[in-house]
């Protein structure tokens, strides 16, 4: 199975997912797809059945509620049957709406409240250089997460600490749960920002693979300080209603007749069920 039809496969777990617990928050998980999978699936060091290998790549979602897609990744990955997925948001399933370090293999933090992730990515970069290991820290941030102060304060630190080994990666789909983001609290010129903050910044277009995996390539050789990658996305992708609607969808799983019609589009294995 190449990247693109695993990006596929991701999507499809994120719709049904979140339909079967009527919950969720599937626009920004749908919006990360691509590049979650760029992560998983190529880019990064780590080991399924060793977890807590030392010498792994770690991974921080910082946009917490995006739960969904790096559930589906992980289950995809073989950290633990995929279908446990079906029990996202129940009652003693360790798939949480928010993601917990403790519940789950493969986690390396706990998120959900807004803007912290970046911060504890700095603190693991900083770890893998006090004791000389080549792990990388990759750390995905929504754009509206970026109207957080404490993001600022993380990215003056990451590039004091000339923290080479750190990749964020914005998912910049443009809008956020009360509307668009330039309208909520503008953050253009995003790219200006992170670089006067002392960053190394590359753009994409968030749901070209191979694009992506260029960019992380180039990323990787940039050495004295972190990179960022703002990735262009678009909330819902591969669910042709919710990309023409992503307020609708930022927090609400579809309906069984909208199921159905996002599975539609989305289906390309045969047979595919949990």
């Amino acid at each position: 199975m190449n990247l693109v039809e695993i990006a596929g496969k991701l999507r499809q777990h994120i719709i049904m997912m979140t339909c079967a617990a009527a919950s969720g928050h599937p626009g920004g998980s749908l919006s990360a797809a691509d590049i979650i999978t760029a992560l998983y699936f190529h880019q990064m060091k780590h080991d399924p059945k060793n977890p807590t290998w030392p010498e792994r790549d770690r991974f921080v979602m910082s946009k917490g509620h995006a739960a969904p897609v790096l559930y589906a990744a992980l289950s995809e990955s073989g950290y633990f049957p995929v279908n446990y997925l079906k029990t996202l948001r129940q009652i003693g399933s360790s798939l949480q709406g928010h993601i917990d370090m403790q519940a789950l293999p493969g986690i390396e933090m706990s998120t959900g409240s807004l803007g912290q992730g970046l911060s504890a990515a700095n603190g693991m970069a900083l770890a893998a250089k006090l004791d000389k290991k080549d792990y990388r820290i990759y750390c995905l941030l929504g754009d509206g997460e970026c109207q957080e102060g404490q993001v600022w304060e993380a990215a003056m630190t990451s590039s004091h600490r000339k923290l080479d080994n750190l990749t964020a990666i914005i998912d910049n789909n443009k809008h956020q749960i009360d509307g668009k983001v330039e309208d909520i609290k503008n953050i253009e010129p995003l790219a200006d920002k992170w670089s006067s903050f002392g960053w190394e910044v590359f753009a994409c277009d968030g749901h070209d693979i191979k694009e992506i995996i260029k960019t992380f390539e180039q990323a990787v050789k940039v050495k004295g300080k972190p990179t960022v990658i703002i990735a262009n996305t678009i909330k819902g992708k591969g669910v042709s209603f919710m990309e023409t609607r992503p307020l609708d969808y930022h927090g609400k799983a579809p309906t069984p007749e909208e199921e159905k019609r996002a599975m539609a589009e989305l289906c390309q294995i045969k047979d595919f069920e949990l």
